[in-house]
């Protein structure tokens, strides 16, 4: 199974070999992706990332439904954690 995250466009560059390239935050994470799969993605989109590559673009909606999807996956895990 793979995991897509969501991720937000805070800049676009070409790199070395004239790919888009993008700082994309993922909660404050930022990190260099590689845009090349959304040709149509701008600064202050949402895009989802897997394994370094946007593979689509999404609205900021949908990425607000995944982040709580998220939070919650993380607290169930603080629960199993928990030893009585």
């Amino acid at each position: 199974m793979c995991l897509g995250i969501p991720g937000e466009i805070l800049s676009i560059q070409p790199n070395a070999l004239g790919m888009h390239m993008g700082q994309v935050s993922f909660g404050g994470i930022v990190k260099e992706i590689c845009l090349a799969y959304t040709p149509e993605a701008q600064v202050g989109n949402y895009v989802i990332v897997h394994v370094g590559f946007a593979i689509s673009v999404v609205d900021e909606d949908e990425a607000e439904k995944t982040f709580a999807y998220l939070r919650e996956i993380a607290d169930l895990s603080e629960l199993e954690t928990e030893q009585p």
